[in-house]
This record gives C-alpha cells, structure tokens and sequence, in this order.
C-alpha cells in the first residue's frame, strides 16, 4: 500500500519531540548564515546569490540526469537579475526555462502558487513539448493514457518498481487540496512546511515529467518564505544532489509507510543543515575572490582587457582541471597566440604563475596573495 492510498491520506503527523532539537538548530543556524551574508556588502550579495542560484539550478537538473552548460546558466541568472558579470553567454531554450522557473519560485516567492503557475514553470520546463524524444502534455495535468504513472528502475524486463503516483482522474482534486494548505498560514514552522510540500507534491506526481525539479522549486520557495528574503544564500538542490541515493531511498520509504512522515522530516532538516556547510564554502569563495581583487586595485582589476577578466573569474568560481593556454584559447574563444599573450601579461603582472610541470603540459594557476 502507497501512502497516498490510504484512508488518512493526506493527514500527516509526526512527532514533534524527535524534530524539535534538529529543527531549533537549524533554524538557529539559518538565521546567523542570513544576518552574516547580509553583514557583506551589496557587490559581494550579488556575487553570493549568482553564485548560489547557478549550482541550485545545475544541480536541480542533474537530479534528473540532465546536465546544462554552467557559462550559460549563469549568464541567464545574471542578465535576469540585473548582476553586471561582463561578456554574457547565450543561452538555450531549456537553460532559461529552468532559470525562468526557479527565479519565480524565489525571487517572487510572496506570490500565491496556483495551478496556473505550475503549468507556466511545466512550460517553461519544457519549451518545445518535448521531453528528450517523447512527446508530453505540457501546462496541464497528466493523464493516465500511457498506462500508470509509475518510477521504475532497471533493464528492460527487469524493471523495479519504486512508486505508483495515484491514478490520473484523482489528480485535479489533490492538486486543489495541496495547493490550499500550501496558501494557509498555519501553525506549521515553514522551513517544515517545504519539506511537507516536497513530499505531498511529488507523492501526487501531478505531471507526466519534471516533477522533482518543481518539487524543489516548490521546497526553495517556502523556505524563502521562512526567511522572508528573496535571496538565496544557500541551495537545497545541489546538497540532494550530493545525497541523491539516500534522498530517493527516504522518499520511497515514506511513500511506502504510514502516515507518519517524522523520518522525512529529519532527513530534510540534516540535508539543510549540511547546505548550510556548502554556503559557508560560498562565503568563504567570495570573500577569497574580494580580496584578491582588492589586491588588485579593484573589482576590474588593473587594466584588465574582457579575456582576462573571463578566464580569471572562471578561475576564481573554482575551475576544473588544470589551465593551458589551449583551454584560455576555448574559453575566451580567441586564437592561440592571442591566448599565450594574456597569459604573459598576467605571468608578468604577478597575476598568474606557471605550475611546476613545463614542456607540452605547461599549465598556470593564479597566486591568491
């Protein structure tokens, strides 16, 4: 028996002394990361939230296997909220619906979450009808015409079965009970509230795809309303990403339990409190990258030409592997030479240095202080 089959359904409880440490804790913990980001000054907020909603949204995504392009991702949050972050980078289709749909979450999380709004973010998930080969029905609830909504994994013909959504001609009437709790301002702590709301909605499954990603999005924006702040200074999604198995495996156990959901929730506040751990990495990231460009002179550095201002900053937000003169060539698209001159410049300038290994694999790195 599902947990959305039985006659208590959808009256959850649990027991309040087994949350009560975890969630004070957290809470706590919430507040001094909040009232320290906002101790920063308005450019480094800026640098912060960008720097978090481009992981929330990339890793949101890849929950799901989808993996978009960063550049793009953050070249669309950017552009979105006004952040001048210099030489942006187009943006596909699918990357600014996935933008689109969390920055409404966030940024307008004061806003009623109605039927309709869910089908524009399921649009904007989805832009061309389309997921991978198949096509969906999009901006509307599904329908059982493919069989039952069901999460399987596995070989063909070996298939498990994790979950079955309830049947389609139940989901308008559930989707109207969630979304009125959803709108009560009851006596429910909110950081709770968006753990209850991610579980009750991806428990309905409302929509042939993309349910997680809305979960989530759902989930951010009643812990932004919890903290009354549009800026997100930390990303639920990128610590489920981190914890993905344990977080597939707590779902599918509830949604084979009883009411009784206090399991959930202790997994929800300890997945928190360790996106917490990682915003502190982001605070310590920006902090790093403020005062190396006050070493500098200031945020545009000396003189700096749109190259070197890419391909540093690339370096600063924490870039994968090691730089050549190849990658400075694909990542600021110009030629070779052009490449090995910025690179010159910097070596000369105390910018950068070349790492220890020289020859063909001659690669650079930046000297921090």
């Amino acid at each position: 028996m599902y947990i959305h089959e039985r006659d208590d359904w959808p009256h959850f409880w649990w027991k309040d002394q087994a949350i009560a440490t975890r969630l004070a804790a957290v809470r706590h913990r919430q507040g001094r990361l909040i009232g320290r980001m906002e101790a920063l000054g308005f450019r480094l907020q800026e640098e912060a939230v960008l720097q978090t909603l481009t992981e929330d949204v990339l890793k949101s995504s890849e929950i799901e296997g989808e993996v978009l392009d960063k550049d793009q991702v953050r070249s669309s949050i950017a552009r979105r909220l006004g952040i001048d972050i210099g030489a942006l980078t187009p943006a596909d289709r699918d990357v600014e619906g996935v933008v689109e749909m969390m920055l409404d979450a966030t940024q307008h999380y004061e806003k009623p979450l109605t039927a309709e709004r869910l089908f524009g973010w399921h649009a904007a998930l989805f832009p061309t009808g389309r997921s991978g080969m198949h096509r969906i029905r999009v901006g509307e609830w599904r329908d059982d015409n493919a069989g039952p909504m069901q999460v399987v994994s596995g070989p063909v013909g070996r298939e498990r079965l994790h979950y079955e959504a309830p049947k389609a001609e139940r989901v308008d009437a559930e989707m109207k009970t969630f979304l009125t709790w959803f709108e009560v301002r009851d006596d429910v702590d909110p950081v709770l509230k968006a753990a209850l709301a991610h579980l009750w909605f991806v428990t309905i499954h409302p929509l042939e795809d993309g349910n997680g990603r809305i979960a989530r999005a759902i989930a951010d924006m009643a812990l932004a309303r919890s903290e009354c702040s549009a800026r997100r200074f930390y990303s639920m999604s990128a610590q489920i990403r981190a914890e993905r198995n344990a977080y597939y495996e707590m779902l599918e156990a509830v949604q084979k339990g009883g009411m009784d959901v206090t399991a959930w929730l202790n997994w929800f506040l300890a997945c928190l409190d360790h996106a917490f751990d990682r915003a502190e990495q982001t605070l310590a990231q920006v902090l790093s990258k403020a005062r190396f460009w006050e070493r500098l002179g200031g945020t545009a550095g000396p003189a700096f030409n749109d190259r070197q201002l890419l391909v540093v900053n690339r370096l600063l937000d924490g870039f994968e592997g090691k730089l050549t003169s190849s990658k400075w060539a694909s990542l600021a698209k110009c030629s070779q030479d052009t490449a090995l001159r910025d690179i010159e410049d910097l070596l000369r300038r105390g910018v950068l240095q070349k790492d220890p290994a020289g020859g063909r694999s001659t690669s650079y790195s930046l000297i921090l202080s």
